[in-house]
């Protein structure tokens, strides 16, 4: 039996969505991340050749660990010879018997937690998370991290080897130990959610980056950057229902309906946001900072009343605590909406390192429109369109273009 095209799809998707939750679980239950990798991956296959046939069973989870288990525990009586692998077996054909501690009951949590080990470097750590726990593919991982794709691709094997070679254990940290890893999870979190956020059917992983930011904030409810985190999570979230359009194309800010913003995501992001602020008051948390960017956005009750000039004063904070070329590329838009595109030009051509970063020459692109220099905002364009971006990212790049070109050539579609 072939499923229709959307069948298969929603398909691949429930049984992807299932397979991150039945890794972590996994990953607890054998402490081997290639061993629980090998066994999930042999209970994805078998759900996709079973199911269109069988139909989905009613637990689908409890389905996929079942026959991930059992993987599993074939692929060490492989290697029974070795001296205690039976044994190994035979555990785990029975669950845990420790438990986590309580706030670290969620496996997927836990499995972030335990990927940011202090050992990796701090981009390992959250390029290992995004793509082991949070299901993105290498590209995705690369262009999250603005790395290629090849360069990522060579970071997680050397990561995985390294863990194995140091026999870095696969457990829940300590209480003690999670301050230490939290710059990492968080990261990790925001990232998952960024990628959900960027694409129109990215719903479930913005989801899931919000349900861990909240299991965070109840695990570590008095540290600004959680607070900080979640607030900006939930500032951003409550545009999702405006970004994009039926069809899938993104939806500029300036031109959402404001009206259909969620307001009680803005209004409890806005209080964690003034919490976090009070909880580092010498020096403001970088998650705090972009979340009182976002709330600037949110409390405009249009486009044209926008606060730019307090939102120009937060990028100057920001860069005090979390100096990076993209939030330089940031700060560059507000440039140009308090002093004019030309003041806004000076500030990216100081940004030439991010020459590979599509959004870089993207918004060159529309300060060049505005400065009427047309064959530069048509080669920036272009040279936009020349880099990796999402489907929607590329889709209203070529959009922009194809404005801009009939704009300029006195075109209008035929309607």
């Amino acid at each position: 039996m072939t499923l229709p095209d959307p069948a298969h799809a929603a398909l691949v998707r429930l049984v992807r969505d299932e397979g991150r939750r039945v890794l972590a679980t996994l990953v607890r239950h054998t402490g081997d991340l290639q061993l629980a990798e090998d066994a999930v991956q042999d209970a994805v296959l078998r759900a996709l050749d079973t199911w269109p046939r069988t139909g989905v069973p009613p637990q689908p989870r409890a389905w996929m660990t079942l026959t991930a288990r059992n993987r599993a525990v074939d692929l060490v009586r492989r290697e029974s010879a070795r001296t205690g692998k039976e044994a190994e077996a035979v555990r785990l054909l029975e669950p845990p018997a420790d438990e986590p501690p309580e706030m670290l009951r969620d496996d997927q949590l836990r499995l972030v937690f335990t990927c940011c080990h202090p050992a990796l470097a701090l981009e390992t750590q959250v390029a290992l998370a995004l793509h082991t726990l949070c299901g993105l593919s290498t590209a995705e991982v690369g262009r999250a991290l603005l790395v290629p794709e090849a360069t990522m691709s060579k970071r997680l094997i050397r990561a995985k080897q390294k863990i194995a070679r140091a026999h870095i254990p696969y457990r829940v940290p300590d209480a003690a130990e999670l301050p230490d890893r939290l710059h990492g999870v968080a990261a990790t979190v925001y990232l998952l959610f960024t990628e959900g956020y960027g694409r129109a059917d990215g719903a479930t992983a913005a989801d899931e980056a919000l349900r861990l930011a909240r299991l965070l904030h109840g695990l570590m409810p008095d540290e600004p950057a959680v607070l900080g985190l979640l607030a900006l999570l939930l500032l951003q979230d409550s545009r999702r229902s405006t970004r994009f359009t039926a069809a899938g194309d993104a939806v500029p800010l300036a031109e959402q309906d404001r009206a259909q913003w969620h307001r009680p995501s803005i209004t409890e992001g806005v209080v964690l946001v003034g919490e976090g602020l009070r909880r580092s008051p010498g020096r403001p948390d970088p998650y705090v900072v972009q979340a009182a960017i976002a709330a600037c956005h949110a409390l405009a009750p249009a486009s044209c009343d926008t606060d730019w000039s307090a939102i120009l004063s937060w990028y100057d904070v920001l860069l005090t605590v979390h100096d990076t070329p993209v939030v330089r590329l940031n700060r560059a838009v507000a440039v140009g909406e308090c002093r004019g595109p030309q003041a806004a030009m000076a500030e990216l051509d100081a940004l030439a390192t991010l020459g590979g970063y599509p959004l870089w020459h993207a918004t060159r692109a529309e300060l060049l429109v505005r400065l009427e220099r047309v064959d530069e905002a048509r080669t920036a364009f272009d040279e936009a369109l020349a880099l990796p971006l999402s489907e929607a990212q590329r889709r209203h790049v070529a959009g922009r273009r194809a404005a801009f070109v009939d704009e300029v050539a006195g075109e209008r579609p035929v309607t």
